[in-house]
């Protein structure tokens, strides 16, 4: 197992396929983009699934959730998703994308083993989403979300973040829009990964404040507490049920406690948290020569340093290095 000293176990892998993307959104990177990765130092399809081998069998991992950057940019996607979904025993397999690609993706992936898809929408207008994204690519995440839908990527959740001044006043457009379409929403709080270390935390829509803004229109009647375990949302029932909406406020409502997380770069390096400042470096050990043995062993050891939380509300809290794009969500 993946255990830490606090007793929280790992089975949740989250594996950044690439550091690049084809939008710009302000919370993520600056509109001139960035230094991509080299493609020497990311990690090989071979490699990559040989450490999904790892995880799995060795390591007692029972989700995988594919990432970028933008992961449908990743050469080999539905390749990689193909060797996950022949691992045993089967992991449950997911992706988080921005939806640019997924309209001809979408049937090919679900085949190849992906069960679900998460698709990040911040917005509803088309002048509020260039502003974001510095594209002008609203049609096409739209587009994306009604193909996962009818491919069978059930249920579509959306991830949406709400930002002061620019996206705050939808927050009920966006749920009725979700509500509509039979799409699961789930505000995230905007959290300090931006590439540009501009995050401040009076820009940040709150959870108690999304929450408000919604009740101006439904009812949300908490969701039965037990049912949460270790997921990062808290979800409410929509006026009365069945549908659910979901927050997730990591700076203000902090679920580490119970986190069962850990991610892999695409370059090859194991962070036991979001907001770790130190990873450990499995791809230079397997390119050395390391067995699967020892690869297991180096990986346990990078989750058991943990800390017992992610430090955003501590006075000497420091923002990752990395930014977002390059962690992996």
């Amino acid at each position: 197992m993946l255990a830490d000293a606090y007793g929280r176990v790992a089975t949740d892998l989250r594996v950044s396929l690439t550091d690049r993307c084809n939008l710009r959104c302000s919370y993520c990177m600056p509109p001139e983009g960035l230094d991509w990765m080299p493609g020497q130092a990311q990690l090989t399809d071979d490699e990559l699934i040989r450490l999904l081998r790892i995880a799995v069998g060795m390591l007692g991992i029972t989700e995988i959730r594919f990432t970028g950057g933008e992961p449908i940019l990743r050469r080999g996607l539905t390749g990689i998703v193909t060797a996950a979904a022949a691992l045993r025993p089967r992991a449950e397999i997911s992706m988080t994308t921005n939806g640019i690609g997924l309209t001809r993706l979408c049937g090919p992936l679900h085949e190849a083993g992906l069960d679900r898809i998460n698709v990040s929408l911040d917005t509803l207008d088309r002048a509020t989403f260039v502003r974001l994204a510095k594209r002008d690519r609203l049609g096409d995440v739209l587009d994306g979300l009604a193909a996962a839908a009818a491919t069978g990527l059930a249920p579509v959740k959306v991830n949406a973040v709400l930002m002061r001044g620019v996206n705050d006043h939808e927050a009920v457009q966006l749920l009725q829009f979700c509500l509509d379409h039979g799409y699961q929403l789930r505000f995230i709080e905007q959290m300090p990964l931006d590439a540009q270390h501009g995050w401040r935390r009076e820009d940040m829509v709150t959870a108690d404040e999304i929450l408000q803004a919604l009740s101006a229109k439904f009812t949300l009647t908490p969701d039965v507490p037990e049912a949460r375990g270790s997921a990062p949302a808290e979800t409410f029932l929509i006026d009365g049920g069945p549908a659910k909406v979901g927050v997730i406020g990591s700076v203000t409502r902090p679920f580490c406690g119970s986190c069962d997380r850990v991610r892999l770069t695409a370059d090859g390096q194991v962070r036991n948290c979001l907001f770790a400042r130190q990873e450990s470096d499995l791809r230079t050990a397997m390119r050395a020569g390391a067995g699967d043995a020892e690869l297991a062993a180096r990986w346990r050891a990078a989750v058991a340093g943990k800390l017992p939380g992610h430090g955003i509300n501590d006075p000497g809290f420091l923002q990752p290095a990395r930014p977002m794009s390059a962690i992996g969500g």
